[in-house]
């Protein structure tokens, strides 16, 4: 396999849409129904699989599901919410800083405490700055957030022409696992208007045509977790309707 950012590049840079599914190894209870819901998001057309969550993750969970993940052949993308969400197995990890956090941990202590452990286990790293949106879900909790005002997307905007000027190639746009609204469509526009950053968006996502949606606005990559776990059948619905905004 080629290196997981030239394979997505590869296919925004042709305008293809892509869909990534979340699993939070905390919420998985049961390996071969884990086995059997990737398989139906892998027959529906999903590019990649991310691993992670807030709380309670170990590394042992983290190195069993990752390596039940990468029997799909499908890229495994660590998205870490510590360093405990790390695996010597997976394919690449979201290598982020939290934007808009008044945590100076997650502004970059935590990243000089990983480096070296990514480093060490090889893994490609792909430059993401994450950004949360709201504040009424664990990660905005945890992170210690300061809410982005969904009538100011020139704010987004800030934030991502600075991702872009510090070398970022990513920009997470996150609602958060569970939120009760997706974030603003302005909001993956106003990025693809004034940067040539990859835009993925996840959290709040439910039905096949927000997806679609969000997709049209810009968004090159849309993430769905809590879907995939409560719904397989309407999650496959949302990967078709997004890789439909994309042949348009």
């Amino acid at each position: 396999m080629k290196k997981v950012h030239e394979y997505i590049k590869s296919k925004v840079d042709v305008g293809e849409k892509l869909h990534f599914t979340l699993i939070d190894p905390d919420k998985v209870s049961n390996i071969v129904k884990l086995e059997e819901v990737v398989d139906k998001m892998v027959e529906a057309g999903t590019d990649a699989f991310l691993v992670g969550g807030s709380l309670g993750i170990t590394h042992e969970e983290m190195d069993l599901v990752v390596n039940t993940l990468k029997k799909t052949g499908k890229p495994v993308i660590l998205f870490p919410g510590n360093i405990n969400c790390l695996s010597r197995y997976a394919d690449a990890v979201l290598f982020m800083v939290l934007m808009n956090t008044l945590e100076p941990y997650y502004l970059m202590q935590v990243q000089v405490i990983a480096a070296p452990i990514i480093a060490k286990y090889g893994l490609e790293t792909l430059p993401t700055g994450y950004i949360v949106v709201d504040q009424d879900t664990a990660v905005a909790h945890v992170g210690r957030i300061i809410p982005v005002p969904r009538n100011k997307p020139e704010i987004i905007a800030a934030y991502a022409l600075a991702g872009q000027m510090m070398g970022l190639k990513y920009i997470y746009l996150e609602a958060g696992s569970g939120a009760s609204q997706p974030v603003p469509l302005e909001f993956p526009k106003v990025v693809k208007k004034y940067t040539d950053l990859i835009v993925i968006v996840g959290g709040g996502i439910r039905d096949p045509e927000t997806a679609r949606k969000m997709a049209e606005a810009g968004a090159d990559i849309i993430v769905t977790g809590t879907i995939v776990e409560k719904n397989p059948e309407l999650a496959a619905e949302i990967i078709k309707a997004i890789k439909t905004a994309g042949s348009h």
